[in-house]
């Protein structure tokens, strides 16, 4: 498998005042091409901070940080932004859509920042609308839409620029039980298709939907390992 995300000896530390803190002491991790992989950790764990460095929201105090081939530790804000558009599809726990806009039009934002034509990007956002079952919402703004619907279409926004990782922060946290279920089956469906997820929760019957865990305790890896009873209910 090819190795999609390489992190050597990741650090990162914040000055509160006159005290440090070690957000993540000395992470190495790889992450390979087609993976299923749950981010887990108590709070305060290094997780949320880790998710920032591998969506390129941040960057590591030390150690280094390879995403499809680039060393993109230490890059600039806005060579930053122009990876997260090209390579992450961001899923979030508050689906951050845009009220104004209806679902067709949330799921082509990320094509906008990318510079894709009018007619292309409005074929594309079709597409992934259709791939997960709102087809019939497209003219739908977030306020007309269930939290499970809400959620589908920030999935379709994040699959529509084909990104190399689908990085996934508490995408159940709002959404009651059953629509959960639906929810992390079209996570399931979107991995069968080819899909590189990254999951970051704290749920032990969220992370079972992925194939390996990695959990995370005062910024640094306890455990990585192959999850031997996936999920798939």
């Amino acid at each position: 498998m090819k190795e999609l995300i390489r992190c050597d000896e990741l650090k990162k530390f914040y000055h509160v005042g006159t005290q440090t803190v070690k957000a993540l002491r000395s992470i190495s991790v790889s992450i390979y091409k087609g993976e299923y992989v749950a981010i887990m950790g108590p709070s305060g764990s290094g997780k949320s901070t880790l998710m920032n460095i591998i969506g390129c929201l941040d960057t590591p105090t030390g150690g280094t940080y390879i995403l499809n081939n680039t060393d993109v530790s230490q890059l600039a804000d806005d060579r930053l932004a122009e990876i997260r558009n090209k390579e992450i599809g961001f899923v979030f726990q508050t689906f951050n859509l845009m009220p104004r806009y209806n679902a067709l039009e949330n799921v082509m934002l990320p094509l906008i920042y990318a510079g894709v034509g009018k007619h292309d990007r409005e074929k594309a956002a079709l597409e992934v609308l259709a791939n997960v079952g709102l087809s019939d919402r497209i003219s739908h703004k977030p306020n007309e839409l269930s939290g499970g619907q809400r959620q589908r279409v920030a999935v379709a926004r994040a699959l529509v620029n084909h990104p190399s990782i689908i990085l996934a922060d508490e995408p159940t946290g709002n959404l009651d039980s059953k629509t959960s279920v639906d929810i992390m089956q079209l996570f399931s469906q979107i991995h069968q298709m080819g899909n590189t997820i990254i999951l970051v929760t704290h749920e032990e019957e969220i992370a079972k939907h992925a194939h390996r865990i990695i959990r995370l305790r005062d910024g640094e890896i306890e455990l990585d390992e192959v999850n031997q009873n996936i999920y798939t209910a």
